[in-house]
């Protein structure tokens, strides 16, 4: 955690996996599951990548892929170039940090940490500083000679990590590791594995189905889908700019109004979105007359008085202190939206006609490859 384990890990921690995949035989013997189906992807040297997705969209078994505790069915993962898809977990120079913290609960909390190093052999005097240096850094100080069940959730998960860190591996995995703490805790939790990650510049490989876990996290998102990639990006561009109709679903809540293309010009396609005439960047360009999907997030949406905007009817009103939900009928369809700030302040009746309005940089299109749900 000190000295050259962190030079090592300026030039190390390269991840990379090739079409590789997993088969299950079914429970009843017949047939197969394929959880994880010819995926693909490179995490850098440093960086924190989050694979998400719902329960049963591969990314716990991708995980497990990479951690050696699943051997692959096909396909290759390479760390620093080298192929380890065959080895063993304990030679994969990995360490995993659990959902369920995974302590000994007959041990202290030093010798929980000290564990992994005293398994390698090494020297009592070098076990003392790595592991007293580890409780200084993840602020367990005075909490060495503690049991596990003598400490609150957050220590606990705190002692799981520094045991992972103190063990100065090239690649830290994460299996949902917040998801047995409370909100409040989770959020703290969230920022202080965030901040150690980037001080210690450690490659890390964070799987959750939290979408905010996912989005203040991560340098990258890895969207999962039965047992597939659907996107890789920033949070900023799975949020913003989603590349499939589960994508703009999945990560935050989205409006999804059909509309057809009217004209083509240069990169812009030309199409009517509650009433207003847009002209939206997209890739690939469809044709003319081709169905598409707006995406509108419920953010994007505000509400003016009757005689602006496209007309809609208030249906529910619900008041969240920061921010007011609404749910309004639009184009014979139920959308969704988010007011915060001041204009949370004001408040619409339920039943009243107000005024639909957006900006155009709001609005993004995808090709309609399935009917709207209403």
């Amino acid at each position: 955690m000190a000295g050259n384990g962190n030079a090592r890990r300026d030039s190390t921690g390269d991840l990379r996996l090739e079409n590789l995949s997993k088969i299950f035989p079914e429970r009843e013997g017949q047939g197969e599951v394929r959880a994880v189906n010819d995926v693909s992807l490179t995490i850098s040297a440093g960086e924190f990548v989050t694979l998400l997705g719902p329960s049963g969209c591969g990314k716990t078994t991708t995980l497990r892929l990479i951690a050696g505790f699943e051997l692959p069915t096909s396909g290759r993962i390479l760390l620093d170039g080298k192929d380890i898809s065959m080895q063993p977990p304990n030679k994969r120079d990995m360490s995993l940090v659990f959902q369920s913290y995974a302590l000994f609960p007959h041990m202290t909390v030093f010798d929980n940490i000290a564990y992994g190093l005293r398994t390698a052999g090494m020297p009592r005097a070098q076990v003392q500083a790595k592991v007293n240096e580890a409780l200084a850094q993840m602020d367990l100080e005075g909490l060495g000679e503690r049991r596990p069940n003598e400490l609150s959730g957050g220590q606990q998960q705190r002692v799981a990590l520094a045991r992972s860190l103190v063990m100065e591996p090239r690649v830290l995995l994460f299996d949902e590791p917040l998801s047995n703490l409370d909100a409040k805790l989770r959020v703290q939790m969230r920022s202080e594995i965030r901040r150690l990650q980037r001080r210690l510049n450690i490659t890390s490989v964070y799987v959750t189905h939290d979408q905010i876990e996912a989005m203040a996290m991560s340098d990258r998102i890895v969207v999962m889908n039965a047992g597939r990639i659907e996107q890789i990006g920033t949070p900023q561009e799975v949020y913003r700019y989603p590349q499939s109709r589960f994508v703009a679903d999945f990560i935050g809540r989205a409006n999804f109004i059909e509309t057809r293309v009217e004209a083509v010009d240069g990169e812009q396609v030309t199409a009517t979105v509650l009433g207003r005439t847009v002209h939206v960047p997209m890739e690939p360009l469809p044709k003319v007359n081709d169905p598409l999907v707006a995406v509108l997030r419920p953010e994007s949406l505000y509400i003016t008085d009757d005689t602006a905007g496209y007309p809609a009817v208030i249906e529910q009103t619900m008041y969240l202190g920061a921010e007011t939900e609404y749910i309004v009928q639009a184009e014979g369809q139920a959308l969704t939206v988010i007011e915060s700030g001041l204009s949370a302040l004001r408040l619409f009746d339920e039943g009243q006609t107000v005024g639909l309005s957006f900006e155009d940089e709001a609005i993004h299109f995808l090709p309609q490859t399935e009917s709207v749900a209403v």
